[in-house]
């Protein structure tokens, strides 16, 4: 099993951050750029990964209270993560994400994820600054 966490700061506030990545429809505007979710009957959704041309059978579930989202694969187990918004005061959040790969052939490899990471959370941000105030970051 391999676990991959990575956090970033963001200047908003986490209502903002929440509410962009809530929603099945506007993960595609931060996830990694070969990734692609689409709704089904919440919380099934199919995850099409451009690097392997598969399509997975995953789960998502967003908890606005808690301010998570929850994800992984329905029928095979291989791969669960979580995405933790907080308020850290001064109209700033925290975004922590977490990965779990507990098949090690599906773990594309620390430095990958990790880059794959940073870059999510990066495009995140870019998202909700342009939803928050209508300019790029």
């Amino acid at each position: 099993m391999s676990e991959y966490e990575r956090s970033r700061t963001m200047p908003a506030l986490p209502e903002h951050v929440f509410d962009q990545v809530n929603s099945v429809e506007m993960l595609s505007s931060w996830l990694p750029e070969d990734l692609h979710v689409e709704a089904g009957e919440l919380p099934a959704v199919t995850v099409h990964e451009d690097r392997t041309g598969a399509d997975e059978r995953a789960l998502f579930r967003a908890d606005k209270e808690q301010m998570r989202v929850e994800w992984g694969t329905r029928d095979t187990g291989n791969y669960a993560g979580w995405l933790q918004v907080a308020g850290i005061g001064s109209g700033a959040s925290e975004v922590t994400v977490h990965l779990s790969f507990f098949d090690e052939a599906d773990d594309p490899g620390g430095d990958t994820v990790r880059a794959a990471l940073a870059r999510s959370l990066e495009r995140l941000e870019e998202q909700v600054l342009l939803r928050v105030d209508g300019s790029p970051g």
